[in-house]
């Protein structure tokens, strides 16, 4: 049967023409010829910014006393292993946090780049996390196995964390030395570790227009470990979702403004959530539109999503969404430890499936999973309402939001502090700085608007947004809808809603899909227990093969 592929995240999105009346979110093709899949061929492969040499100058030393028979025994307790599962190790006292960043920096320098099997998906490492690592290993306190406490995490690289740069992945923010974002904030004081920062596509994948997702000139191309230079990383949050499918940390935090969470998670068989817009701060981190922004949890397992989400949530007041919104604190893992009985949970959901995506094998594999264990699946039709004008809400926001960053919390320093002047630093050295041309900033360039003009189009797309979903959620009482990968990701951008994915299986060619749920403001925790609940008849989610 047809199989339907997706494997753009919003570049699709961005790169449509200011008039054009719907953003383009699927791609079709069909199956691949698994008896001979063609490698991808890559303008621009490693980083000309960035090398081995950089990243690790502080760790030499640790690494090299980190030895193979080290390395195997943690290995057991901490690959494929969920947050719990680790800290209940680390509780009854066969691991520390220090063998666990150890573990995980021996990881990266083995797989990550300059090698036969890179990935690139690792921008920077946290030079002190180490040294907090055994600060912690000191503490006397209890040990909560469903707490962050102690656990490496990644950052998305438009991500501001103290003692590493935040380049967005571009060159002009090189030396974008800032303090800490006010997730950073909230992930420091659960006790978190920083690792590092992850590549990404660059600017979010608001810049190039024609590059491939996943590349940045400084980070260079992410590859999926699945299908090195086969399969699409997707994007933005293309490191985010490659390193935390190569176990590279615990987890990763990405960014998404219209399927950048959605896409590479999907990608990289790894749960991803797009939270409700002003449920997490955008403060300190770069940005793309402040209308539709937000950063979200990218994780191998959905308890682990839980456990960060928790830590990631807090009301900044320097943020007018989160202001907005002033979400009221949730306990999300709390949900899913009372699921004794996943067939019965599912026997009082209803879900609704379209009929025109179980074309799809693994999405009507899916569907009929859900009703064996219980739940009541609604076939819908898909509704034919369009995005108008969707593209320029980036543009126009960009105009705006990304000077404000560089003013707010970006680097003193920094020279160029907006699109035009990124532009003209770019043709400086066209071959580094932009090999695949920078056509989406010259179009926020070109683009104005009104502010009754730019409030009208924001108000449309929220209208028609929220109708796409409403509608049969109201009409048949569902408790959230079914999609795959980032599949009517927009829409959810533009209504605001949260949406998740999980691992659903792989196509032939060992490509990974996602099913997505989505459901109107502040569901997260539904759709967590939903997804936790798909999760337990599913296990989809497979180890790549190549990175053990």
């Amino acid at each position: 049967m047809k199989q339907i592929v997706i494997f753009l995240a919003c570049i699709a999105l961005f790169s449509c023409k200011q008039n054009k009346e719907t953003p383009s979110e699927e791609v079709t093709q069909s199956p691949a010829d698994t008896t001979a899949v063609k490698e991808r061929e890559y303008a621009v492969l490693d980083s000309k910014v960035i090398n081995n040499e950089a990243i690790w100058g502080d760790f030499d030393t640790d690494l090299g006393d980190f030895l193979h028979s080290d390395y195997n025994r943690i290995s057991a307790l901490v690959i494929e292993k969920t947050i719990p599962e680790i800290k209940q190790s680390i509780a009854d006292g066969d691991l520390t946090y220090e063998d666990l960043v150890l573990f995980y920096l021996s990881r990266i320098k083995k797989f990550d780049r300059e090698n036969d099997l890179s990935l690139n998906s690792v921008i920077a490492v946290n030079p002190d996390v180490l040294e907090q690592a055994k600060a912690l290993d000191e503490s006397t306190e209890e040990i909560d196995i469903y707490s962050i406490k102690g656990m490496p995490i990644l950052l998305k690289d438009n991500i501001d964390a103290a003692g590493m740069p935040t380049t967005a992945g571009a060159v002009a923010f090189e030396n974008n030395n800032a303090d800490d974002s006010f997730i950073v904030e909230r992930l420091k004081e659960s006790g978190a570790l920083i690792l590092g920062k992850a590549n990404l596509s660059e600017w979010a994948y608001f810049f190039c227009g024609d590059c491939p997702s996943g590349y940045s000139a400084v980070g260079g191309q992410t590859l999926n470990p699945y299908g090195r230079k086969i399969h699409d990383t997707g994007g933005s949050s293309s490191g985010s979702g490659v390193a935390t499918a190569a176990n590279f940390a615990v987890a990763a935090i990405g960014t998404e403004t219209s399927g950048s969470i959605l896409s590479p998670s999907s990608s990289n068989s790894v749960v991803g959530l797009k939270p409700t817009i002003g449920l997490l701060s955008r403060g300190g981190i770069v940005p793309i539109s402040s209308t539709l922004d937000t950063p979200g949890p990218m994780t191998k397992f959905v308890i682990d999503n839980a456990i960060l989400l928790n830590a990631l949530t807090g009301k900044d007041n320097a943020d007018p969404a989160s202001k907005k919104l002033n979400a009221p604190r949730e306990d999300y893992v709390a949900g899913i430890k009372v699921i004794d009985d996943v067939k019965q949970f599912l026997s009082e959901k209803r879900l609704g499936y379209f009929k025109g995506s179980m074309e799809d094998t693994l999405y009507a594999q899916a569907v009929n999973d859900l009703k064996s264990a219980g739940a009541t699946m609604v076939e819908l039709e898909r509704q034919d309402i369009k995005l108008p004008q969707f593209g320029r809400v980036l543009n126009l926001d960009m105009q705006k939001d990304l000077p404000d960053y560089v003013e707010k919390y970006g680097d003193k320093s920094i020279s160029q502090r907006d699109v035009k002047s990124i532009t003209t630093f770019n043709k400086e050295d066209s071959i580094v700085r932009m090999p695949y041309g920078q056509k989406l900033f010259y179009g926020i360039l070109a683009d104005s608007a009104s502010a009754k003009e730019f409030a009208a189009i924001k108000d449309t797309l929220q209208t028609n947004g929220r109708a796409f979903f409403d509608i049969p959620l109201k009409e048949n009482d569902l408790d959230a809808v079914l999609s795959i990968n980032n599949y009517m990701a927009g829409y959810a951008a533009v209504a605001k809603y949260p949406a998740i994915t999980v691992s659903m299986g792989y196509q032939e060619d060992n490509r990974p899909m996602g099913l997505t749920f989505m459901a109107p403001t502040l569901s997260e925790k539904k759709l967590l227990e939903l997804a936790y609940a798909y999760e337990s008849i599913s296990h989809k989610r497979k180890f790549p093969s190549d990175y053990k």
